[in-house]
């Protein structure tokens, strides 16, 4: 347990991270998806985010969102984000698992 505390982020640097990729889910994803913990997403087809977990686990979606996200549902635009957005988008997207 001590050992898995000291290897854990600073709450507060877990906590920017999650706020960045809030940030970034709002701004880019939000016009189709359900970003928060409740809600319909405006996009019938598009998956809420708070259930992304329970179809795999989100962090294989990290390689897609680098190289350039381009499945999902139909008219997706295509979206790559640079190595530290993905991984605020992946902080942002557990918490969602709690």
């Amino acid at each position: 347990m001590l050992l898995a505390l000291a290897y854990a982020p600073p709450a507060s640097a877990t906590d920017a991270r999650v706020g960045r990729g809030r940030t970034l889910v709002q701004t880019n994803c939000a016009r189709c998806h359900a970003v928060g913990r409740v809600g319909a997403s405006p996009l019938r087809e598009a998956p809420p985010f708070r259930e992304l977990h329970t179809r795999y686990p989100v962090e294989d979606l990290a390689e897609s969102l680098a190289e350039g996200i381009r499945t999902g549902h139909p008219g997706m635009p295509e979206f790559r984000f640079d190595p530290d957005q993905v991984d605020a988008l992946i902080a942002y997207l557990k918490s969602l698992e709690r």
